[in-house]
C-alpha cells in the first residue's frame, strides 16, 4: 500500500467509481495470475489406462458388496455364545472387519473415480445475486446433464452398477445387527416383570451379599441391595439378574413419607423404603441421593424422583415412578422381601403403556 511522507496511507477514489466516498487503493495490488495450464492426465491421454481405471473402480465396488455379505455371515455363522469370551472376540472381529472393508472400498473407489476418470478441467464459476430465472432453471438441468457426461455414471455401466450393488449391500450388516436386538422367543414385558425378588428373601449388600438387619439403617442413609444368593450364580447369570434386581434402600422419618395408596403403607418398615434402582426412562442406574429434599437423581439425563412421596418424577424424561419392592423384618430383624416387584422394572418402552 502507498504511503505518504507522514506514513500514513493514501486514500484516493476507486478507479471507475462515482460513489460519494472514498475506498482505500493500494497501487501495488495482487495482480490475478489467472489459471494454470491443464497437465492432462495419463488417463485422459492413454485409453488403456484409463480402462484399467475403470476396471479397479468397479472391482473395489464389488469387494465392496462381498465384505458387506462377509459381514452378515460373520454375524450368523460366528454367534456369540454364553460364557465364551473367544466367541465374542471372534463375532466383533469379523464383523468389524466386513463392515470396515465395505466401506473402506467405497471410499477408495469414489475418490479412484473422480481422480483418475471424471472429466479433468479447470473453470471458474461466475456466482450471481439472484437466481430462479428460467434460463437459470435451464442451465441447472444443463448442468446436472454435464455432470453426466463427464462422469461416465450413464455411459460406465459397470462402475455404475457396481456402485449402485456395492451402496443396496453396505447397509446390510446394520440391518442383521438391528435385528439381533429383536425379541425372538420371550417377551420383554413379562420378563421384566419377574426378578430374584419373592417373598422371604433377604435385602443384602451389594457387593459383598451379607443380610442387612433394620437396626443397622440410620435416617438419611441408603444402600445399594440385591437378593440373597444373586453372588452365588454364575457370572453372566448374576449380571443378568443384578440388572433387574438391583435396589436402593433408604430410611426416613416415617412422618415425611407421604402414601396415596393404603396399600403402599404396608410395604415399608419404621420409615424404610426399597426402590428399583433402575430408572424408567432408560435403565441407568438411579444412584444419587439427596439427603434433605429426599430426592433421587438419575446422572444420565437427570430424572429426579421424591422417594418421600412413592418416588414419583417431579423432573426429567422419565415416563413413570420407581417400582417399590415391598418389604418387612423376618423374626431375626433382618429386611426382607414380601413379594416380588409388583410391576415391571426398568425403562418404559414401545409395548408397555406408561
Amino acid at each position: 500500500m502507498a504511503k505518504n511522507e507522514s506514513g500514513k496511507a493514501n486514500i484516493v477514489p476507486a478507479n471507475n467509481a462515482e460513489a460519494t466516498g472514498t475506498g482505500v487503493v493500494a497501487p501495488d495490488a495482487f495482480v490475478n495470475p489467472g489459471l494454470p495450464p491443464h497437465r492432462p492426465r495419463v488417463t485422459d491421454l492413454d485409453p488403456k489406462a484409463a480402462k484399467r481405471a475403470e476396471r479397479v473402480v468397479y472391482t473395489l465396488f464389488y469387494l465392496s458388496i462381498a465384505a458387506s455379505v462377509f459381514a452378515v455371515y460373520a454375524y450368523m455363522f460366528f454367534p456369540i455364545e454364553p460364557e465364551n469370551v473367544h466367541s465374542v472376540r471372534m463375532n466383533t472381529l469379523y464383523l468389524g472387519l466386513g463392515i470396515a472393508f465395505s466401506l473402506l472400498a467405497i471410499g477408495i473407489a469414489a475418490v479412484h473415480w473422480g481422480k483418475a476418470l471424471m472429466a479433468d478441467k479447470e473453470a471458474i464459476d461466475h456466482r450471481h445475486p439472484v437466481r430462479g430465472t428460467e434460463e437459470t432453471r435451464a442451465r441447472a438441468v444443463e448442468i446436472f446433464r454435464e455432470s453426466d457426461e463427464e462422469s461416465g455414471f450413464s455411459r460406465r455401466t459397470l462402475i455404475r452398477n457396481g456402485l449402485i450393488g456395492a451402496l443396496i449391500a453396505f447397509p446390510l450388516p446394520a440391518i442383521a445387527l438391528f435385528r439381533g436386538l429383536a425379541p425372538m422367543d420371550v417377551d420383554p414385558n413379562n420378563e421384566l416383570k419377574h426378578t430374584m425378588w419373592k417373598k422371604g428373601i433377604r435385602l443384602t449388600r451389594d457387593p459383598q451379599g451379607t443380610p442387612i438387619k433394620a437396626s443397622e439403617l440410620t435416617i438419611g442413609s441408603a444402600f445399594q441391595v440385591i437378593p440373597e444368593g444373586l453372588v452365588d450364580l454364575p457370572e453372566h447369570e448374576m449380571l443378568d439378574a443384578k440388572a433387574k434386581a438391583a435396589v436402593l434402600l433408604v430410611r426416613l422419618k416415617k412422618e415425611d413419607l407421604n402414601w396415596t395408596s393404603k396399600e403402599r403403607e404396608s410395604w415399608s418398615y419404621e420409615g424404610i423404603v426399597a426402590y428399583s434402582k433402575i430408572c424408567t426412562h432408560v435403565g441407568c442406574p438411579v444412584a444419587l441421593y439427596e439427603q434433605q429434599t429426599h430426592h433421587l437423581l438419575c446422572p444420565c439425563h437427570q430424572s429426579q424422583f421424591d422417594i418421600s412421596n412413592e418416588c414419583k418424577v417431579i423432573f426429567g424424561p422419565a415416563a413413570r415412578p420407581l417400582p417399590q419392592l415391598p418389604i418387612t423384618v423376618d423374626a431375626e430383624g433382618y429386611l426382607v422381601a414380601t413379594s416380588d416387584f409388583t410391576e415391571p422394572v426398568g425403562p418404559s418402552f414401545w409395548e408397555r403403556a406408561n
